[in-house]
């Protein structure tokens, strides 16, 4: 049995991320994919494997070719997570900008 990987595990490591970004307009082999970095290709296909397993990519046959294509859908996950602490942050923010806004007050009236 295949253990399902956490999306948030597959986008922690920068090569990954830069493979979803490769592939994010158009689907590309496996060799082509390596092409464009430093480490080896089965690195690479390991890269490739983690992505797969999380359902960020999904890898079709097109005659002995195997070609990736990435299901960004997987990053709604993502996005729901940052989302709760952005607005926590706008508010955080929100407030400050009231106190300084206050502060700014307080100093003109005191001139």
């Amino acid at each position: 049995m295949q253990t399902r990987r956490d999306v948030f595990q597959a986008i922690a490591d920068p090569t990954r991320r830069e493979i979803i970004n490769l592939i994010a307009y158009q689907s590309l082999n496996l060799n082509a994919i390596a092409e464009n970095f430093e480490v080896s290709r089965p690195a690479i296909s390991q890269h490739i494997k983690i992505l797969t397993e999380c359902g960020l990519i999904v890898i079709k046959k097109q005659g002995r070719e195997r070609y990736c294509e990435v299901r960004l859908g997987q990053l709604n996950e993502v996005s729901q997570w940052i989302e709760r602490y952005r607005q926590l942050w706008d508010r955080q923010f929100g407030r400050l900008d009231d106190l300084l806004e206050e502060m700014k007050e307080k100093t003109r009236k005191k001139k």
